[in-house]
């Protein structure tokens, strides 16, 4: 409420002046009344002591509530600090409180750029201009880059007329174009090193007081520890987002190692219990949440397979396929396929490829063990064929191990791969004498345990050197696999292969040849000749019976050959008259003698003659009739010149009589020449 004082007091007016806050030229109006009162001396002395003392009164008022101010300032920027969570927006606030503080038109602060070696505008506060906003200052250069160079406050009232700074075009064109006259700096100090200048401005000159420096260096401070504690809890998150960072990465390689584990438990556990590739193959595809392939030779892609084989690791196929080679000694057994994977971590890269290494052994093991079953099947087989007189007991029961029951019916199949390159039958005198390659029995490439007298697997009594030893293997191969199969037996044998199989109720013996001979074809790949024997009733009570068989099947698979019959499968049964000559010396068969005595009879005077004088009349006649007794179709088929066939015909004509033409004798030489050939082809 109003203070009351008596008039006549000098001070009474001056008090109610102060307690209503009124501006400093008020104070004049109490003298200037009295001296319109023509009051006397001493009260004006008095009025005018009292004005002195309440300005004083009212200046400390007002600098205690500038202080206030100050402080309260100072204490806002001091809490924004404590909740620091936006650098721009507290260096925002130190800006605009200094330029409120300071009443003047603009402030702003700059950052030492230490890469670049100036200091760059970073906050502003009352400018206008797209330029000043932009400035850059060099070490030394204007009033901010003193101060920046120098760590120490610097005031100018007229900028443009100050000398002291070092006045650049750039820069004065960026304070000229925001108008300012008067400016104080004053340093952003860390330590004892300064990282930028914070600013006052006005655009008109103005003495800035040293309480106001003081007041703009508070704020620096507080802006350094604003943009430090910002660093450092910049670098504190960087430091938390690079430790989550590695956390997540050993979670996930923890992740990665616990499958790993459980993957080398599992395949370690399939090995002992004996399991398969497929069962790898299903294992690891749980594990890694994908599909799991094993793969053949031929079927993987062969250009990632050749990656992995020559980098030793699983590589990428594709998009979302990783391929890892199957092999073992250099030798390619297959590959693991994973698919539906774009991205594979490198610990399950190194699960899939562990899992192609476990998959090798176990083919590896199970290729040992199928050539160890081969090997008792091939000496089995080769004993039957080699000891008629074994004892059936020990034969039966060596039978029993391998599943086979020698006491039912069988037939004995001779199997022979065509020529891989021409698709032509193999034919010739190796075949006829049962030599391998070289003419040597078992001298052959690719000769196979349990081959006891055999040369090269798949070569067939008509082995002739066309046939590659690869073709041969995958022939043994094949037949030893239809031999477990089928509970049967399986060698190589006389550069050839051999098989034991039973025979079902109902079927036959040709009908076993056609169908051997069709899944040994597409299991290689290629025609495979089969010439099958009469069923063996028991092979254990008599093992004799296995050998003549066996000599039956070679000569049916020689006839098939020489017949153009090269890719089927016979017995001596589908060759009607012929099989007379087949059947051979085995119990119940002609021995062959009278169709050698008719073969004789009949053109045994030109065979002769070809054998003294070492011409080919009987190729003449063989061609001949082929041509249908054409002379011309003779010359071309036989490269000769007509004349050459006529003079070869007279002589003939000569050693056969003059009725050699006539049909009757022409279907009995027609005869004789191919019961001739068939039995120099089947060994007769």
């Amino acid at each position: 409420m109003p203070v009351t004082m008596p008039d006549d007091r000098p001070e009474a007016p001056y008090l109610e002046l102060l307690v209503r806050g009124a501006p400093a030229e008020a104070y004049e109006r109490p003298v200037l009344r009295a001296r319109a009162d023509k009051a006397p001396a001493d009260r004006l002395a008095a009025l005018e002591s009292a004005k002195l003392l309440a300005l004083r009164v009212r200046g400390e008022l007002e600098g205690r509530r500038r202080r206030e101010a100050e402080l309260s300032a100072l204490y806002e920027t001091a809490h924004d600090l404590a909740g620091l969570r936006d650098l721009d927006a507290v260096l925002q606030a130190i800006v605009q409180r200094a330029r409120s503080l300071l009443g003047t038109e603009v402030a702003y602060l700059t950052l030492n750029d230490p890469t670049a070696g100036d200091t760059y505008m970073r906050v502003t506060d009352g400018s206008v201009s797209a330029r000043f906003q932009q400035l850059r200052l060099g070490m030394g250069e204007g009033l901010g880059g003193l101060v920046a160079q120098t760590a120490r406050p610097y005031v100018t009232e007229s900028y443009f007329h100050d000398p002291r700074f070092q006045h650049t075009h750039t820069i004065d064109a960026g304070v000229r174009d925001e108008g300012l006259v008067a400016i104080l700096g004053v340093p952003l100090l860390l330590g004892s090193g300064v990282i930028g200048v914070l600013f006052a401005a006005d655009r008109r000159a103005r003495v800035f007081e040293r309480e106001q420096t003081a007041l703009l260096g508070s704020f620096a401070a507080h802006a350094a520890v604003a943009i430090d504690t910002a660093h450092l809890l910049a670098e504190t998150r960087a430091a938390l987002a690079e430790l989550e960072a590695a956390n997540e990465i050993i979670r996930d390689r923890s992740r990665v190692i616990e499958r790993a584990s459980e993957v080398h438990d599992r395949l370690t556990e399939l090995v002992l219990r004996g399991g398969g590739v497929h069962d790898v193959a299903d294992a690891v595809a749980e594990v890694l949440s994908g599909s799991v392939e094993f793969l053949e030779v031929g079927e993987a892609p062969a250009a990632a397979v050749d990656r992995s084989r020559a980098d030793g690791h699983a590589v990428r196929d594709g998009e979302e396929d990783w391929v890892a080679a199957v092999s073992a000694g250099g030798e390619l057994l297959g590959a693991l396929v994973l698919r539906g994977h774009p991205r594979l971590d490198p610990m399950d890269q190194r699960t899939l490829e562990r899992a192609a290494m476990v998959t090798s052994l176990l083919q590896l093991a199970r290729r040992s063990a199928g050539e160890a079953e081969q090997r008792v099947r091939g000496e089995l087989l080769d004993d039957l064929l080699d000891t008629p007189d074994r004892e059936p007991r020990l034969l039966r029961e060596r039978a029993a191990r391998l599943r086979a029951d020698l006491d039912t019916p069988h037939v004995v199949l001779a199997a022979g791969i065509e020529a891989l390159d021409s698709g032509a039958p193999a034919t010739g005198s190796a075949a006829a004498h049962g030599s391998g390659p070289g003419g040597t029995p078992g001298s052959g490439p690719g000769a196979t345990p349990g081959s006891r007298s055999g040369g090269a697997p798949g070569g067939g009594p008509g082995g002739a050197p066309a046939e590659d030893a690869e073709g041969r293997r995958r022939l043994w191969s094949a037949a030893s696999h239809l031999a477990v199969t089928r509970h049967g037996l399986a060698a190589t044998r006389d550069g050839g292969t051999v098989l034991l199989l039973p025979l079902a109720d109902g079927d036959t013996a040709d009908a076993l040849a056609r169908r051997t001979a069709r899944q040994l074809g597409t299991a290689v790949h290629a025609a495979v000749t089969v010439g099958a024997s009469a069923p063996v009733p028991a092979p254990a009570a008599r093992p004799g019976e296995v050998a003549a068989g066996y000599a039956e099947a070679r000569r049916c698979l020689a006839a098939l050959r020489v017949l153009g019959r090269a890719g089927q499968g016979a017995a001596a049964e589908d060759f009607g008259f012929l099989g007379l000559l087949l059947a051979g010396t085995r119990e119940g068969a002609p021995d062959g003698t009278g169709v050698q005595d008719f073969v004789t009879r009949t053109v045994g005077a030109v065979i002769d003659y070809d054998e003294r004088r070492g011409t080919e009349l009987i190729r003449t006649l063989d061609a001949y009739f082929a041509g249908g007794m054409s002379p011309a179709r003779t010359k071309d088929a036989l490269h000769v010149h007509v004349n050459t066939v006529a003079q070869r015909l007279e002589r003939v004509g000569r050693l056969l009589g003059p009725d050699w033409q006539s049909p009757a004798r022409s279907l009995e030489i027609q005869l004789a020449l191919r019961l001739h050939r068939l039995a120099s082809a089947v060994g007769y």
